[in-house]
């Protein structure tokens, strides 16, 4: 079963939850993904179009009729009876509303930025004759032993345009029409940036609602048990007749 697909981020929103709360919602874009590899556990998803393509990239257009523009190989869960074959398409129809996943993204770069915004460093004192020390590093090393400054010291430098993975999140409504997931809270990186969203369960004490079905039978079961209700059209006919 596959429970990986690929997508891109729209904007953001809000929703209400099943239980009425006002939500803030992230809105992905996700695109029937093509099945364009396979190998042993492992599947490549292909998502979008190139304008142009490699010579290295024929064996994607063989499949799908062209050069995807994102390409990602993803594990495949062996333990289903659905086969998957080359060409077959992935859609949203794969989540469901109360699924609990993880999105991942490449953040927006920020550019060269200093210790303060990079780390949130405090600063030096704002008073007492200090002039150019508001928004310095301070002291980043020690004395004649160890004589030298560790590695990964926070320190300015580049910050953003990195990896990140976002844990936790819930989603809010499947739209299989429009193509669209609503996932709860905020995912990392730009506006039409490249996510991959991964299912990894159902979220702590969600509750799905009753098929119609049911609720249509308790609707009836309960309105059956008490009496039938006579209007006061009847009556007047009733009086009419005797």
């Amino acid at each position: 079963m596959i429970k990986t697909i690929l997508g891109t981020k729209s904007d953001m929103s809000s929703a209400y939850s099943k239980l009425g709360y006002q939500v803030p919602v992230t809105t992905v874009m996700v695109e029937p993904n093509t099945i364009i590899g396979m190998h042993a556990d492992r599947i490549t998803l292909g998502l979008g179009k190139k304008k142009k393509s490699r010579k290295t990239e024929n064996a994607f257009i063989k499949v799908a009729g062209h050069s995807p523009r994102f390409i990602k190989e993803i594990k495949e869960n062996q333990q289903t009876d659905k086969k998957v074959n080359l060409g077959d398409k992935v859609t949203v129809s794969i989540f469901e509303v109360g699924d609990e996943v993880k999105v991942t993204g490449t953040t927006k770069g920020k550019g060269f930025a200093g210790s303060v915004k990079r780390w949130g460093f405090a600063g030096g004192p704002k008073t007492h004759g200090q002039s150019d020390r508001h928004r310095a590093p301070g002291s980043i090393g020690m004395g004649t032993t160890p004589g030298r400054v560790f590695k990964g010291k926070k320190m300015a430098g580049h910050m953003g345009n990195a990896k990140l993975t976002v844990t936790g999140l819930e989603i809010i409504e499947v739209n299989e029409g429009k193509n669209l997931l609503l996932v709860k809270g905020a995912i990392p990186g730009p506006k039409n940036g490249f996510l991959i969203i991964e299912k990894t369960g159902k979220v702590k004490g969600y509750t799905p609602p009753p098929p119609p079905s049911e609720t249509k039978q308790q609707t009836s079961g309960s309105s059956g048990s008490s009496e039938p209700t006579v209007t006061s059209n009847e009556k007047e006919k009733e009086n009419a007749e005797s």
